[in-house]
């Protein structure tokens, strides 16, 4: 399951857990964001319950991508107990995305 996050608080809260967190930051108008998602929900799926995937919004969570430097998307990040470990910029292939996990299970 992706969760969308609406807010900054929600992020936070979502960071709240035992396995490492991706975090897909993008944008509804941006194609190469939109080519991530099925393989976003793939990856996903085939994780299961060893990480949480959530979306963010970069029109709507401006302030964050500020936070993080997310200049360009889509960016995939990957935070292990709350605090960023990882980052890809661009259309990243669902080994690129397992390379980036694996080493935070």
């Amino acid at each position: 399951m992706i969760i969308n996050v609406a807010s900054e608080q929600e992020f936070t809260e979502e960071l709240k857990c035992d396995v490492p967190v991706v975090v897909d930051f993008w944008a509804n108008w941006c194609q190469p964001c939109r080519m991530q998602a099925p393989i976003l929900h793939e990856f996903a799926e085939e994780m299961g319950d060893k990480i949480k995937v959530i979306k963010a919004d970069v029109d709507e969570l401006a302030a964050l991508c500020y936070k993080y430097s997310v200049a360009s998307i889509p960016t995939i990040m990957v935070f292990k107990n709350g605090e960023p470990v990882e980052k890809t910029v661009g259309l990243t292939a669902k080994d690129g995305l397992s390379a980036l996990v694996i080493k935070y299970l």
